[in-house]
């Protein structure tokens, strides 16, 4: 549940530009703070939460940054929220569905683009859920604890795929991602891990020489043309560089998981906050509600793009759209370009930045089921479906381009 909700900043929105019917906007920037129950059973799903410490009250506790964009005079508004749920931390439905420009901190008249969101009344919120990236201002990151077994780290073989586009580099974060934080190597002895190289994603795997390699980062002075070699547990340096379009794989005994599955509940447990409750456990104010009683709020839609948009389909699927106290989350979800996938987020050593694609991360899991409707699965007999859970499944809006027919399991 969402324990308290804290207002940083407070701003008039696109110049206090009175938009047709709802009038004028504001935007909110905070912190939210929360804490899952781990034996509650639509948390106990979260992979690792029992191995995350707890607080006095034997909750798991995260936090995370939010964005609200809100009509001044909530009652002048639709009653709607819509979230956003953002892709790698940035901010999206505003540009894609009021043909504004992209922008990670909209503030101006402009970044309001054709007004189509504030002219309908819609309350526009966006926290973070994906909890490994880098902290850069204006992303949305969740910050979740990281999983021990009984205070003892856990170390397990893990696997990466690294793939640079330009000539020259030499070295990248473990992660195969500058914007995601890496997992720790649990040892430097090069014994113990494996690099490969490939063409193709199906092409033979070429072994690369330990001596041809290196636990460390390369950092290249944009004045001198000097190169430093920094020993580090969270990068991977070639001697020779990486080959633009192949696919590195690494494979080694990475430590300290993060529990990232808490970011179904962070996304859960704001919604519900908003929609439902009055004030946080401290007191503060819900500040979507307009008297003492209750919320304005009457119905929750969310939408996503890409990544964004697996990540709503695995929250219905793994039960998050009903609250602690079994109310509905979302009445309607709108996953864009989204494919037949899902999320590679509730695992152990979670990479959700990453996503199966024609020539890439064809062995991260997208697995079934795909489809929304409850179906066999012709190679395990399993059934199942996204919507099996029909008091609090919500409206799905499902749109896709060519790309996903193509690429993504669609």
């Amino acid at each position: 549940m969402l324990t308290r909700l804290v207002i940083q900043r407070r701003a008039p929105f696109a110049n206090s530009h009175e938009f047709p019917i709802t009038g004028a906007y504001e935007k909110l920037v905070g912190k939210i703070y929360g804490e899952v129950d781990p034996k509650n059973r639509l948390n106990k799903m979260i992979v690792n939460l029992e191995n995350a410490p707890r607080n006095r009250r034997g909750r798991v506790e995260y936090s995370s940054n939010f964005c609200i964009l809100k009509p001044v005079d909530m009652a002048r508004g639709n009653g709607k929220i819509f979230f956003d749920a953002p892709n790698r931390g940035g901010k999206r439905i505003v540009a894609f569905l009021n043909d504004a420009p992209q922008s990670n901190d909209p503030a101006t008249l402009e970044d309001a683009g054709n007004g189509f969101l504030m002219r309908q009344g819609y309350a526009i919120v966006w926290c973070g859920w994906q909890g490994d990236l880098m902290s850069v201002k204006n992303w949305l990151v969740l910050n979740v604890p990281v999983a021990t077994n009984n205070c003892n780290e856990i170390i397990r073989e893990t696997r990466t795929e690294i793939v640079v586009d330009e000539k020259g580099v030499k070295s990248q974060p473990l992660s195969g991602d500058e914007r995601v934080l890496s997992y720790e190597a649990a040892t430097r002895d090069k014994s113990k891990a494996w690099l490969t190289v490939r063409e193709k994603s199906y092409g033979p795997r070429i072994p690369i020489p330990s001596l041809e390699w290196e636990f460390a980062s390369c950092v290249k002075d944009s004045r001198s043309g000097k190169e430093t070699i920094k020993s580090s547990g969270e990068h991977l340096y070639l001697h020779a560089g990486f080959k633009p379009g192949h696919i590195y794989e690494f494979i080694y005994a990475a430590k300290n998981p993060s529990v990232l599955g808490l970011g179904f509940a962070a996304v859960r447990d704001l919604v519900s906050f908003l929609r439902y409750q009055r004030k946080d456990s401290a007191g503060r104010p819900n500040p979507l509600a307009t008297n003492k009683k209750t919320s304005v709020i009457r119905y929750a839609y969310a939408w996503g793009r890409s990544q964004s948009g697996r990540f709503l389909r695995d929250l219905v699927y793994h039960g998050f759209n009903e609250d602690e106290v079994h109310k509905k989350v979302f009445d309607a979800i709108a996953p864009h370009v989204a494919g037949g996938g899902r999320m590679f987020l509730n695992y152990e050593f979670a990479r959700p930045v990453t996503s199966s694609q024609q020539h890439t991360n064809q062995l991260d899991p997208e697995l079934f089921p795909h489809a929304y409707n409850v179906l066999k699965d012709a190679q395990t007999g399993r059934r199942d479906g996204i919507l099996k859970r029909p008091r609090t499944d919500p409206a799905v809006f499902h749109t896709q381009t060519s790309t996903e027919y193509w690429q993504k399991r669609a």
